[in-house]
């Protein structure tokens, strides 16, 4: 991967000030998790309020650094977070674009490689695992529409949850990990932005990953998943905001990663499982997807693509001076 000059166009965050942050983000982590491990674990009553709020703390983290620390100048932080201006707009709109249908496509395409390779029992025609669970989860006797049009309705809205209700939650994330942490490790080389904020970014969610969250697996290994996971994703993440300038179409990949994350639960064949760690996005099939679309990515030369990521608006051009009029003599 070529490097630019794009970290010339940009505050030169310090060490300190990084580290100031990724600290603050993990700590506060730990602190909103705090009552599910006092309590039941994801079975603590409120659970499902807690992971939201959890997952804006990196944003909470940048606040706070920007304030307290001051390493972007004041009036260049939205810039410098990807926040605004949303310019050139047909290249945001485009790789928003790119991030929503691409992040979908790659998770439809693990769950289908697991398929392939004997680790997930799919179920695409009759959809019998989905079914069993619509029936246990309603009524005897209560009338349903065919699994199929349940399913389809479900995956019609998957664009729509994932630029609203999933793209706002993603927001916290992604104001910290590719707002904040892949700019501020710029200045150290391209890969290093990349693949350090990705493996910080799946460390980050240990508070709930060693409670079982995501991987069913309560101890180092579902740390180590996460962390491999979120690295193989964030190299896409982070290529988004470097290639945009912007930091929204990473948000709504993210967002359509959440929304279709659970797709495997649907297409699942009735009486079987699955082991998480094989066929979720995040896991082993996710991260195979990952590796070859970030090959294609290279060879198209994707990677060296990058524009100035806090380049401010050109200064206004010094008046001419007056032109005196010649003077003539008669």
């Amino acid at each position: 991967m070529t490097d630019t000059n794009t970290e010339e166009r940009m505050p030169r965050i310090g060490m300190n000030a990084i580290i100031a942050y990724v600290v603050l983000a993990m700590v506060l982590a730990w602190l909103v998790a705090l009552p599910l491990w006092l309590g039941d674990g994801l079975a603590t009553p409120g659970a499902a309020l807690l992971l939201p709020v959890m997952m804006y703390t990196p944003a909470a983290a940048v606040l706070i650094v920007m304030l307290a620390m001051h390493p972007v100048p004041k009036g260049q932080r939205l810039r410098f977070l990807g926040m605004w201006p949303l310019r050139p707009a047909k290249r945001v709109v485009w790789m928003m674009a790119i991030g929503l249908f691409g992040s979908v496509a790659a998770i439809v395409a693990a769950m289908l490689l697991a398929a392939a390779l004997g680790w997930f029992a799919s179920d695409f025609v009759g959809l019998s695992g989905f079914t069993k669970t619509i029936e246990r989860a309603v009524p005897a006797g209560t009338p349903l529409p065919p699994a199929w049009v349940l399913v389809a309705a479900q995956l019609a809205m998957v664009p729509v949850a994932a630029v609203t209700i999933n793209a706002l939650a993603a927001f916290g994330e992604e104001l910290g990990w590719r707002g904040f942490l892949v700019p501020a490790l710029r200045r150290y080389g391209t890969w290093t932005a990349l693949l350090v904020s990705g493996a910080v970014w799946g460390l980050w969610h240990a508070p709930v990953i060693l409670l079982g969250y995501d991987f069913g697996r309560s101890d180092i290994t579902g740390v180590l998943l996460m962390t491999a996971g979120c690295a193989a994703w964030g190299v896409l993440l982070g290529w988004l905001r470097l290639r945009s300038a912007s930091l929204w179409p990473a948000v709504f990949a993210h967002g359509a990663m959440n929304a279709t994350m659970g797709l495997p639960i649907v297409f699942v064949t009735a009486g079987t499982t699955f082991d998480p760690a094989l066929v979720l996005g995040l896991g082993i099939s996710g991260w195979i997807v990952c590796a070859v679309v970030v090959v294609i990515l290279l060879l198209a030369g994707q990677f060296r693509k990058q524009p100035a990521l806090t380049a401010p608006p050109a200064p206004p051009a010094p008046p001419a001076p007056p032109v005196s009029p010649a003077s003539h003599e008669d």
